[in-house]
């Protein structure tokens, strides 16, 4: 293929349907091949900035009051920067808990021993805002409220507005982990009622592993400032303030990641906002009718769905054996990922990074193939 003026390479193709990382453009997988450069460098600088600006742009917020924080590790690297860094001492951080994600939220509170609620919800279906108004009620001392607004275990799409609306009448910041809907589910941060959102570049921006951001109200960033330093590494305001005054990370950036996510932006804003959701939406509307046609029972109601994870029950056919479906398929160039719902066997099938519909009737044509080579029936059978 040719990539400014240059011959590359094709790079064999995967359809990855696990929930990240995710299928990539050529075009992103060689923008990180570059010359070598020291990150100090004020080219560099210059990019991680304009990067700033654009995931502040993607989620439609206000550049005077909202700013993006580059930091280098996973999307669980958020989790630990805000709720670190944004309970201020003597408070409480109200985490709404409705699945493995948010109860990871729980974990991180606990390892930073920070006073926290974790208010513990069924995890197939929506928050119930009403849950959570009645523990702002409740406590006077809840000064944050977390949630996850795609809960990925489960494919769970949680009120994020509503939830915002009910954090801030009680005079609370809002933080929400967005790191599995970001530049996929259309985010206004400001009209979601949202103070802080999160991602890493490896899901929907559709780039490489190793960059994470924040997106969130610079005030309370500054504000922050005075709250307990809990983490030396992760703390948002420690970071947020080098860069604001040196245009540098404090520590190593991951340099290839984030000329690959360079790339990547320049890709979604030429695909545009709605035009890439309705693509995620039609990946997962195939997923969704090829799992039906084979007999598939999904694990979650459909109008609970993000439209983005399918967690689907492991059949009781005894022929069956996810693992080995899983090598079947692999062996194909099809990735499919296990559940994340202790104790109920099932599995995912996520319409995350560059794929189409297009792409899918190949992934069933391969699981029915497996199912008559294991000697399942057809369509699945239940008990």
């Amino acid at each position: 293929m040719i990539i400014n003026g240059r011959n590359y390479p094709d790079v064999k193709r995967n359809i990855l349907m696990n929930p990240g990382p995710a299928t990539t453009t050529d075009t992103v997988k060689y923008a990180q091949v570059i010359p070598d450069i020291c990150p100090r460098e004020k080219e560099f600088c210059d990019i991680m900035h304009q990067m700033s600006l654009d995931l502040v742009k993607i989620v439609h917020g206000d550049p005077e009051k909202f700013v993006g924080v580059l930091f280098c590790g996973s999307g669980t690297m958020n989790i630990d920067v805000t709720v670190s860094s944004l309970v201020p001492a003597g408070k409480k951080i109200l985490i709404l808990n409705n699945g493995s994600y948010s109860a990871r939220a729980v974990e991180v509170a606990r390892a930073y021993h920070v006073d926290h609620i974790d208010l513990q919800l069924p995890i197939d279906r929506p928050i119930d805002v009403a849950k959570a108004e009645e523990a702002l009620s409740a406590d006077p001392d809840i000064a944050v409220v977390y949630c996850c607004m795609h809960e990925t275990g489960t494919g769970v799409l949680n009120p994020i507005r509503e939830i915002g609306a009910a954090a801030h009448a009680h005079g609370c910041t809002m933080i929400s982990d967005t790191t599995s809907a970001y530049a996929m589910i259309p985010i206004d941060i400001e009209k979601d009622n949202q103070d802080f959102i999160m991602a890493s570049a490896q899901k929907g921006l559709q780039s490489m592993t190793g960059l994470s951001f924040i997106v969130g109200r610079e005030s309370i960033i500054d504000a922050s400032a005075d709250y307990p330093v809990r983490s030396y590494y992760t703390n948002l305001y420690m970071q947020h303030s080098f860069i604001r005054e040196h245009g540098e990370m404090r520590f190593t950036p991951p340099v290839q990641t984030i000329y690959a996510t360079k790339q990547a932006i320049l890709e979604y804003f030429a695909e545009g906002e709605q035009a890439k959701w309705e693509r995620h939406q039609s990946v997962w509307a195939a997923l969704y009718d090829g799992l039906e046609k084979l007999g598939f029972r999904m694990a979650i109601k459909k109008e609970y769905q993000s439209r983005l994870v399918i967690s689907v029950l492991c059949p009781d056919d005894p022929a069956f054996d996810f693992g080995a479906m899983h090598d079947y398929l692999y062996k194909y160039g099809y990735t499919i990922y296990s559940g994340k719902v202790a104790g109920v066997p099932m599995f995912r099938m996520c319409a995350l990074g560059a794929l189409t519909a297009a792409d899918i009737p190949g992934v069933f044509d391969c699981i029915r193939d497996y199912m008559k080579e294991a000697g399942m029936a057809i369509p699945c059978q239940y008990n």
